[in-house]
């Protein structure tokens, strides 16, 4: 991302030292860039501007409520999978009309709070969860507004984790029977049925899984337009990927654009994006710093004290994040970038040849805006790191970091 970069051999991220951030509030620590962030959305919305999307920010990437209200503040709506995602939303400016509930475990006390809310519409992932939706509505006098999520069965070729647009996985209605689903819920009370729903996977960087997933529910939605006179919306999620590894690229808007929005205009339906990683990803760096060098046998330890409780998707994923010294380096060591976590799964980095950094150095690792922060953890009695979001010079503390104070504050001893 250009909005992260040396300058005189140093790492800047847009026009401030990360240096001098990290000395300010100490590490670890998570770095925003927000013209990063507003960079990818405008990107985004100017690709699709032929079809004005309904663009809802999936706040599962990064809740932090910053992070957020900059997104509603450009018009951005939310795409939420909990009760409290929803709260966080809210909180941070997003309008009700402007959110979209999904996940496959909504309960009573989730769904009463997003109907009195006037959420734009719940994503329905089966049809007792339909049922719910309809016998609460009923009870409080209200309409919720429902999308029905189909499985295309469609490989997205990511990673089987995030993976979810097949037979296999838990979310959605499978294609063979959406058509009598959507018979059936049209007949609930308290319900508009007002569109289709389908999200395929994460990580994506080719637009061919997309085209193919639209493709593959066009005569259904034409057929469902014309038998449900309130059907008029398309949600085609999220999942569009990044640049992790050096010599990527993130998946183009303008491609993407080429092959689905055809194909949504022919059936008259407008559309609904719900993008995450892509907005924030390669936005935020998590910054850490050297706590020793420890040579093995067979290769170089780099330990940090930053660890897989503060990012966890090299451990979880096996994902790679690429690894940057502060101080710029041409030098080089073979070797792992490990945590101090009792774990093996704790590191960031193995078997690659990293910038050649001494103990007290700097180290930013990259790619870390998204499931970093938001999947952290206290294992190991570890707080959490803080965030800070910059906007060319200025920088703002938007999450303090954690006290050992903060990790007993809710225990109570009989």
């Amino acid at each position: 991302m250009s909005h992260i970069r040396y300058i005189k051999g140093t790492l800047y991220i847009e026009e401030t030292p990360v240096a001098r951030i990290a000395e300010q509030y100490g590490t670890p620590l998570f770095v925003y860039s927000k013209a990063g962030i507003l960079e990818q959305y405008h990107k985004l919305r100017s690709a699709l501007s032929e079809i004005e999307p309904l663009i809802c920010y999936a706040v599962k990437a990064n809740t932090t409520g910053a992070i957020i209200s900059l997104l509603a503040r450009e018009g951005a709506g939310a795409d939420i999978v909990s009760g409290g995602e929803l709260y966080r939303a809210l909180r941070a400016g997003v309008p009700a009309s402007k959110i979209v509930f999904a996940g496959v475990g909504k309960t009573h006390a989730e769904i009463e709070y997003a109907i009195k809310s006037d959420i734009f519409s719940f994503t329905v992932e089966s049809v007792p969860e339909a049922i719910r939706i309809s016998s609460i509505a009923k009870k409080l006098g209200a309409i919720a507004r429902i999308m029905l999520r189909v499985n295309p069965e469609v490989d997205a070729n990511t990673h089987h984790y995030i993976m979810t647009g097949t037979h296999e996985n838990k979310f959605g209605i499978l294609l063979t029977e959406i058509s009598s689903a959507f018979d059936y819920v049209s007949t609930l009370p308290s319900i508009e049925v007002i569109g289709i729903h389908m999200h395929i996977g994460s990580q994506i960087l080719s637009v061919e899984p997309f085209m193919k997933a639209v493709s593959r529910v066009m005569d259904l939605c034409c057929e469902l337009k014309r038998k449900i006179k309130t059907f008029r919306y398309i949600d085609v999620g999220g999942g569009l990927g990044i640049a992790y590894r050096p010599g990527e690229q993130d998946i183009s808007p303008a491609s993407y654009a080429s092959a689905v929005v055809p194909l949504i205009k022919k059936m008259g339906l407008s559309m609904i994006i719900e993008p995450g990683r892509y907005l924030v990803g390669n936005a935020g760096l998590l910054v850490c710093e050297v706590q020793y060098i420890k040579k093995g046998r067979d290769k170089t330890f780099i330990i940090v004290n930053a660890g897989m409780n503060d990012l966890i998707r090299p451990a979880l994923y096996g994902a790679y994040h690429h690894v940057l010294s502060v101080r710029e380096t041409d030098a080089t060591i073979k070797g792992d970038v490990v945590g101090p976590v009792c774990e093996s799964g704790d590191f960031f980095a193995q078997d690659r040849e990293l910038p050649a950094v001494s103990e007290g150095d700097l180290l930013a690792i990259t790619g870390a805006g998204a499931y970093g922060s938001i999947m952290s953890s206290n294992y190991n009695s570890r707080p959490r790191a803080g965030e800070v979001l910059v906007d060319v010079k200025d920088v703002y503390l938007i999450k303090k970091s954690e006290t050992w104070e903060d990790l007993v504050a809710k225990e109570v001893i009989p």
